[in-house]
């Protein structure tokens, strides 16, 4: 079992801490991509993932998963452990719509911001850029930066009282928003609590 990727781009970040929580991280193969090179546009990575992007899984029978959900959905019922994805109906179904919200209204809309309306990676990767739309994807996510601190007033974590990856996305999405340099605002003091109580997990903390 390999998983390409790039260490501490926070797509990868999500599948590394499903591993670290799953305990299972030290029997992984971790093979790095040299994205700021292009590797990932190599027509030999490009045959195990089209859309190019990391991380990727690869079983030992030569099946590649791409998308973070799919591989962390693969990872939390192959391994033992506290499930990521929820146990019954209406868990699972809280935890999808969730760890969903995190990721199109956070993760990728900081995502589209960076690589739209800043520098991104530079100019050799960044072919395109439309910083009208990366500037309202901002927008977006501090608005549902918001919206996650509401929530989080009553909640422990994103999907009540478990930790999920909905709450690996959201984790790995204020990692890109400190890359971006879009800070939490100090009036988000439940938000900034979860960060917190978040970054002191064994799995993230290591």
């Amino acid at each position: 079992m390999k998983i390409y990727d790039i260490e501490n781009f926070p797509n990868p970040l999500r599948v590394r801490i499903a591993l670290a929580e799953k305990g299972v991280s030290t029997g992984i193969e971790f093979v790095p991509v040299d994205v700021m090179n292009g590797e990932h546009r190599s027509p030999e990575f490009l045959s195990k993932n089209p859309g190019g992007s990391v991380p990727v899984l690869e079983l030992e029978d030569g099946t590649c998963i791409s998308e973070c959900t799919a591989i962390t959905e693969y990872i939390d019922n192959q391994f033992k452990g506290p499930s990521l994805t929820g146990e019954g109906a209406k868990e699972r179904a809280v935890i999808n719509m969730m760890q969903k919200r995190a990721e199109a209204n956070v993760l990728d809309a900081i995502g589209t911001y960076f690589h739209h309306a800043t520098d991104g990676l530079g100019p050799s990767l960044e072919l395109y850029q439309n910083s009208e739309w990366g500037q309202k994807q901002r927008e977006k996510a501090l608005h549902s930066l918001k919206e996650f601190n509401d929530l989080l007033s009553e909640n422990k974590f994103l999907a009540g009282d478990n930790f999920s990856v909905a709450d690996i996305t959201l984790y790995a999405g204020l990692v890109f928003a400190g890359f971006a340099q879009i800070e939490i605002a100090p009036e988000l003091t439940h938000l900034t609590r979860w960060h917190r109580e978040m970054s002191e997990r064994p799995s993230i903390k290591h």
